[in-house]
């Protein structure tokens, strides 16, 4: 395990401070409670008073009690009375003329509203008693005491007709005296609004009170729903109007204790999982990073605790994904969201639902991180917090409080996509090589590797074959397959340069001269060494990530030349001269380095190989290996014998996979006098 310096810990030191800082200093109700569940602790006595708050759904139910009792507010206009008045002066009415026009002003003057005043109507209240304002004073009048249009036709004509032998109906229509009788008590929508809105806003947030010493709920009683509500209110007073109702030195002591507690476990769950991010600062600083940002998330809850809802957490699981492999990345991630557990009322159903969500992203996100695919990692993510959020809180949806979280939770899955592109910004600032970088990496349509595959086609060739044999064994010994895949296609760009100087590329050359015919052995052996300074110098121009420039630079090691440094032995050469032979490169440093050179070298010397069977494959890897061994190219790499032993056995697989044998099909007579007739007919 990479001990770390002194330095590393100021990164876990402001965690520490933060955690310690944001901690809540109020009084947190240690008990957890739910409705038609038995109450399983000790009997519970109230310590101080405190009021009994009404629920959502009673707010809910009073203001709609409320609002049915809206008292409607009405104008009474006297330009109607005066206008209808004034028109039956004018009517021919004879006799009665006068009558007509009392019985009209007493009408008007006690009131006369459309027929559906007093009825139930979209904008109407319905109400026993009305105001009716006459001189900027609004009178209380029982609905009663107006009239309906219809109600002071049929008053006007039972009045008159007692008063008169004449068929006085047909007197009055046909004078249109109906028609005076109009409204001149008129509905004010607005004022009723103004006046009542007072009124149906004042409900009381309280339905009762506890007293000090009242016993609230006894060990083993049933948690009915009027004990929840007491249980609510007396969890509400505390944390936000008593708090702690002990020293305060404890409560500051206590948070010191836990943010250290906290603080450990992260140390330990990278000393355990990741243990080499400590002697790499750029890996060791994202994640202190990722950290201190979700530490600082729980300052969002000082003021409103639900909104860490909407808390994109699941995207710091993706980001380190991004970076490290997934059993790195997974106990990291699950330490980082630790700090919800005793920061928030909600912190379990938190905890939970974004230790599971996050999990699921960084396993999907495998499959769904191009294109559209991403909304749907995003929308699978979402319906897994939900499910997790409803198991803990199913049984208040009736009461409709869930929602507004629901709607959060939503959010959150979608701002976890969203932010993704902040991976490149993190590869910018730190120097990193992101998966998504990595595939890219790989695409054979990129301009460097299309050149290898037109001045080099052979080492092109080689190097998928390099590529796909680190990919299959890489997983083996738990080593990112897009880095590998990645290193070992670039492994040997440097051939760009001098092409005809390499085996696999001689078939371009129509004619029997090969390159080394003229060359010394010396000489031979500088122009191949030289490949891998040419291939650092040809991926730092093309700006290649230094990941990958690793891979070129140590895919041969230190090892020596061997075919022609052995020639140049057999021509008498001074046995002192190695270093002539030697590569001038760095021993691997890394699983994935060590992998690379295992498959480069395995994949090039195999196709000498006399016979394909298991004891063949077997004795070739090994002795491969123990020439790396020998010369001691394992030295400075973080690789154990457990997992060079696991390699071999994945690349002695894969070449009998490879090299498989086929089944000789003999010719017979028919397919020969085929084969003689198509030549035939090709003469």
């Amino acid at each position: 395990m990479t001990r770390p310096s002194l330095s590393k810990f100021i990164p876990l030191g402001l965690i520490f401070l933060l955690l310690a800082i944001l901690m809540p200093r109020n009084s947190k109700f240690a008990y957890d409670y739910r409705k038609g569940r038995e109450w399983k602790y000790e009997t519970l006595f109230a310590e101080f008073d405190f009021p009994i708050y009404k629920t959502a759904e009673q707010i809910r139910e009073e203001l709609s009690s409320n609002t049915e009792r809206v008292v409607p507010y009405y104008r009474f206009s006297s330009v109607t009375m005066n206008r209808s008045l004034t028109a039956a002066q004018g009517k021919d009415l004879g006799k009665l003329k006068n009558a007509v026009v009392s019985e009209l002003r007493s009408l008007y003057t006690k009131g006369i509203v459309q027929d559906e005043g007093r009825k139930q109507k979209d904008d109407i209240p319905q109400s026993d008693i009305i105001y009716i304002q006459r001189d900027k004073r609004a009178i209380k009048t029982p609905s009663t005491e107006v009239y309906k249009q219809s109600e002071a036709k049929a008053k006007l004509l039972s009045d008159l007709g007692a008063m008169s032998d004449v068929n006085v109906d047909s007197l009055l229509k046909a004078e249109g005296v109906y028609d005076l009788i109009v409204p001149n008590v008129i509905y004010d929508e607005q004022t009723t609004k103004l006046v009542n809105a007072e009124e149906i806003n004042d409900i009381s947030p309280t339905s009762g009170y506890v007293r000090a010493g009242q016993l609230i709920v006894s060990k083993g009683e049933i948690v009915t729903s009027e004990i929840e509500q007491m249980l609510d209110s007396y969890k509400k007073e505390l944390e936000l109007n008593v708090g702690y109702l002990g020293p305060t030195a404890l409560v500051i002591l206590g948070n010191i204790l836990l943010s250290a507690a906290l603080v450990v476990l992260l140390y330990f769950v990278i000393s355990f999982s990741c243990p080499s991010v400590f002697s790499d600062n750029r890996y060791y600083y994202i994640i202190s990073l990722y950290s201190l940002s979700s530490v600082l998330t729980l300052l969002l809850a000082v003021h409103h605790e639900n909104i860490l809802f909407a808390v994109p957490y699941s995207l710091f699981a993706i980001m380190l994904q991004a970076f490290m492999s997934p059993r790195q990345i997974a106990p990291v991630y699950i330490s980082i969201l630790t700090p919800l557990l005793v920061s928030s009322n909600e912190g379990a159903v938190l905890f939970v639902m974004f230790a599971l969500g996050g999990l699921v992203m960084i396993y999907l996100f495998k499959y769904f991180q191009q294109g559209w695919k991403q909304f749907l990692a995003a929308m699978i993510n979402f319906a897994i917090v939900t499910i997790v959020f409803l198991g803990f809180k199913a049984s208040d949806l009736v009461a409709g409080g869930v929602w507004y979280a629901i709607l959060a939770l939503f959010v959150g899955s979608m701002l976890s996509v969203a932010g993704y592109p902040l991976v490149y910004l993190f590869e910018k600032i730190f120097n990193l090589v992101s998966n998504s970088r990595l595939a890219e990496l790989c695409n054979t349509s990129n301009t460097l590797i299309r050149e290898l595959e037109q001045k080099a086609p052979g080492t092109f060739q080689h190097s998928l074959q390099v590529m796909n044999m680190a990919d299959a064994v890489s997983r083996l010994v738990d080593v990112n397959p897009d880095l590998v895949r990645a290193g070992a296609l670039y492994h040997d760009i440097g051939k760009i340069n001098n092409p005809l100087c390499f085996i696999e590329n001689e078939f371009m050359v129509k004619t029997d001269a090969k390159y080394h015919s003229g060359l010394t052995p010396v000489q031979s052996a500088k122009d191949i060494i030289r490949h891998v300074s040419d291939g650092v110098e040809i991926a730092q121009k093309h700006r290649l990530p230094k990941v990958i420039i690793d891979f070129i630079d140590t895919h041969h090691g230190t090892t020596v030349v061997r075919y022609f440094y052995n020639q140049f032995l057999k021509e008498g050469g001074d046995p002192s001269l190695i270093s002539e032979f030697r590569y001038t490169g760095h021993k691997p440093e890394t699983k994935a380095q060590i992998v690379v050179m295992l498959c480069d070298s395995i994949e090039a010397a195999s196709r000498t190989l006399k016979g394909n069977n298991d004891r063949i494959y077997s004795d070739f890897v090994e002795s491969i290996v123990a020439g790396k061994m020998e010369e001691g190219q394992f030295d400075d790499a973080d690789i154990s014998i457990s997992e060079l032993k696991a390699l071999k056995e994945g690349l002695k697989q894969y070449l009998a996979q490879l090299n498989h044998e086929r089944v000789v099909y003999p010719k017979n007579k028919l397919n020969k006098n085929i084969n003689n007739e198509s030549i035939t007919k090709q003469n």
